[in-house]
């Protein structure tokens, strides 16, 4: 970085992804980000879900966040969703790839994809 143009294009850059994670809208998106879920592989999926809604359009209305450890390291990484006058739904040993997908289904089309929700898996 070699001036002041250099550093604003970056900042503009940044911008959403920084929105999103503070945004205050009707969903939350709160991923499970302690040492169990970092060795998991929760980073990648982060990110996926943050340029997912980015790119999606949809920062005043989701915001994408990290929390400590959510309790069940077996199936980290552990995804939470939470929307307004609706339950919870948990997604498990998610990947970036399964990331992109709940948005693109859930997050824009309003349906949870079952098949990655806790209540799925073989317990």
């Amino acid at each position: 970085m070699k001036s002041l143009e250099e550093l604003m294009a970056i900042k503009a850059k940044m911008q959403d992804k920084v929105s999103v994670r503070t945004s205050s809208g009707d969903i939350r998106i709160v991923v499970g980000m302690a040492t169990c879920g970092i060795a998991a592989g929760a980073r990648p999926v982060l990110n996926a879900f943050v340029e997912g809604v980015s790119e999606s359009g949809l920062t005043e209305k989701v915001q994408v966040t990290q929390t400590g450890c959510i309790g069940i390291c077996q199936y980290e990484p552990v995804v939470e969703v939470y929307e307004k006058d609706k339950e919870k739904v948990t997604y498990v040993k998610m990947t970036a790839d399964k990331a992109k997908e709940v948005v693109e289904k859930h997050i824009k089309g309003g349906q949870p994809v079952t098949e990655y929700t806790i209540g799925a898996s073989q317990i």
